[in-house]
C-alpha cells in the first residue's frame, strides 16, 4: 500500500519542487504515479465481473435463438398458380409480411425454389438468373446459387434464407421462411 503522509505527493514530471510548480498544476495536484495504480483485488473484481458479464451475454443469446425456434408456425399465403408460372420464370411476392420481398423461380416442370429477396450483405434485392443457375445481387455482384441460395461469390457470406413452399390444388403457397447460417 502506501507509506506516504496523507497529502503529499510524488514528484511532479518536470522534477520541480511543489511551491514551484504553475498555478494549475497546484490546483489540480493529481498524483499520476499513484493514480496509475491498481490494486489486485481491485484488477481481479474488474475480470470477474467482466468475464460473468460475457456469460450472461452468450446465456442471452442462446435463449433468444431457442424461443426464435419455437415461434408460431407463419400462416400460409398463396403466391400464385402453378400454371401462371412457366419454366424458367420467376415472381416476386411479399411474405411473412408486407415489404419483406420473396422471390419464387420454376427451375423445372416439377421444381419450385422461394427466397428472401435481401441480399445477405447489405439486403439490396436479389435477381433471378435462371439460364445462369445462379441469384445475381447487382449492389456487389454477390452471386448465389440458385437452387440452394448459397452464396458463390462476392462478399456476401451467409445464404439467403429459404421460403417453405407447398402446392395445393395447383396453387403454389408459402407456409414458412428457414433462416440459415450454412
Amino acid at each position: 500500500m502506501n507509506d506516504r503522509e496523507p497529502g503529499s505527493l510524488s514528484a511532479a514530471p518536470d522534477g520541480l519542487a511543489n511551491a514551484e510548480q504553475p498555478r494549475w498544476r497546484r490546483d489540480f495536484p493529481i498524483d499520476w504515479p499513484e493514480d496509475e495504480y491498481i490494486a489486485r483485488r481491485d484488477f481481479t473484481k474488474f475480470m470477474v465481473l467482466t468475464s460473468f458479464a460475457f456469460a450472461v451475454g452468450q446465456l442471452w443469446i442462446l435463449v433468444g435463438n431457442i424461443f426464435r425456434r419455437r415461434e408460431a408456425k407463419l400462416p400460409a399465403k398463396a403466391i400464385a398458380r402453378v400454371e401462371d408460372i412457366p419454366v424458367g420464370a420467376s415472381r416476386v411476392f411479399d411474405y411473412p409480411q408486407a415489404h419483406q420481398p420473396g422471390v419464387l423461380v420454376r427451375l423445372d416442370d416439377r421444381r419450385f425454389v422461394a427466397y428472401d429477396q435481401k441480399c445477405t450483405h447489405l439486403s439490396c434485392p436479389v435477381i433471378p438468373r435462371v439460364k445462369e443457375g445462379r441469384l445475381h445481387c447487382p449492389c456487389h455482384e454477390g452471386i448465389f446459387d440458385l437452387a440452394t441460395g448459397r452464396p458463390l461469390a462476392g462478399p456476401p457470406q451467409r445464404p439467403l434464407a429459404r421460403i417453405n413452399l407447398e402446392i395445393r390444388q395447383g396453387r403454389i403457397y408459402a407456409v414458412g421462411v428457414e433462416e440459415r447460417t450454412v
